[in-house]
């Protein structure tokens, strides 16, 4: 296990803490990384760089008023592109189920139209029998 204080970086760590995961630290090892927070920008940004790498996020929390402490564990190769393959596949999954959500919708609303049509057609026809009837009546 590792401890590093980036907190000198400020806002600049990402990529120190990048070139630390993957020059120092050995595969299956823990990396503990302190850096200032800031705006809290950063906690999310940091834990979508560990995603980005490939490695764990085992934890992430606050260390003092002004600074925040995140857990990595270092993975293998093959479990980065393993990941970053599942990551693929379920972004297409999702890209193919918004397209059928937008198609579906589409469908929706023409048929929606359709039926305001015929209904529409049904009272003006209805209206015209009406008047034709009264008509006849006088």
């Amino acid at each position: 296990m590792q401890r590093y204080d980036l907190r000198h970086l400020h806002d600049d760590f990402y990529s120190r803490m990048g070139e630390l995961i993957n020059n120092n630290l050995k595969v299956g090892e823990v990396g503990i990384f302190l850096f200032e927070v800031g705006d809290y920008s950063s906690i999310q940004k940091s834990a979508d760089f560990i995603k980005e790498l490939g490695h764990e996020l085992m934890n992430s929390l606050k260390f003092n008023e002004v600074d925040w402490t995140i857990v990595v564990k270092k993975v293998d190769a093959k479990t980065i592109a393993k990941r970053k393959e599942e990551e693929k596949k379920d972004k297409e999954k999702a890209e193919a189920k918004a397209k059928a959500e937008v198609k579906s919708d589409q469908e929706a609303e023409i048929k929606t139209k359709e039926d305001s049509k015929k209904t529409s057609t049904k009272k003006t026809t209805i209206r015209k029998k009406a008047t034709t009837a009264k008509k006849k009546g006088k």
